[in-house]
């Protein structure tokens, strides 16, 4: 990056726009406002959109012809403990045209030291998504430790994880460089890809850059792609898309 200040914002944007999940997950989220987020998914070649279930369909219809892909949430916001209920609303998820399940782990069983459960759930959904992408989100800000999301991460990548999600961006603490970092650390320790989704908090050209300079020093140069890191945000793609004149 060049010292330029406007030059190294506009590099970070370009950079981050094709890693983001663009996402809606208000609680009053309507067909218009899904309507809009596909336009905006269109226009700039995101990653993926991230909706609520009931509106994969849309989506689906929206976003044909595109390389888009549609991310839902299941076991959301809560990360509940019912196995059943989250294979069953992945299966008609993945029914209604979604390739990305985004899967709030049991963190409350976790912490509380119900591991059975909490990887008994992601094995499960994992074994009913399918080739589907599982992301499963830690809920890193509700964790005690450090050493907590180190584990959680663990974890989750042997139940069978495609990517590390930080939060749900529903905590009073979302995501922290410090839990991307742990997070990242497990990811290149472990022994199969799994990748890295930040979310939650982020809304700056200068956040993005912060999550991509930890990515980039803990997994190498050349890592960071929308097949291995993401990011989850709605209010960050206005500030990306400002940095470069409005342009995609």
């Amino acid at each position: 990056m060049s010292d330029d200040p406007h030059h190294s914002e506009t590099a970070v944007a370009r950079r981050a726009l094709p890693l983001l999940d663009l996402t809606d997950l208000g609680d009053s989220c309507s067909d218009q406002a899904i309507a809009t987020l596909c336009g905006k998914a269109r226009a700039s070649r995101v990653a993926a959109v991230c909706v609520w279930p009931q509106h994969i369909g849309r989506c689906v219809e929206l976003l044909a012809g595109t390389p888009v892909r549609i991310a839902t949430v299941i076991n959301f916001p809560a990360g509940g403990t019912d196995i059943e209920r989250a294979v069953e609303d992945t299966a008609e998820a993945l029914h209604d045209g979604a390739h990305e399940i985004d899967l709030v782990l049991p963190y409350r069983a976790y912490l509380a030291g119900d591991t059975r459960t909490t990887a008994g759930m992601i094995e499960a959904v994992r074994e009913i998504a399918g080739r589907a992408i599982l992301k499963v989100i830690l809920e890193s800000g509700a964790m005690p430790g450090i050493g907590q999301v180190t584990k959680a991460s663990r974890l989750a990548i042997a139940a069978g994880a495609d990517f590390l999600k930080t939060s749900t961006g529903k905590s009073v603490i979302s995501a922290t460089p410090e839990a991307a970092e742990a997070m990242l650390a497990a990811i290149r320790d472990s022994d199969r890809p799994v990748g890295f989704k930040v979310s939650g908090g982020l809304r700056t050209v200068a956040d993005a850059a912060l999550y991509l300079a930890i990515a980039d020093r803990i997994m190498g140069p050349g890592w960071v792609e929308p097949q291995t890191f993401r990011i989850g945000a709605s209010s960050l793609h206005d500030a990306l898309t400002a940095s470069l004149g409005g342009r995609a």
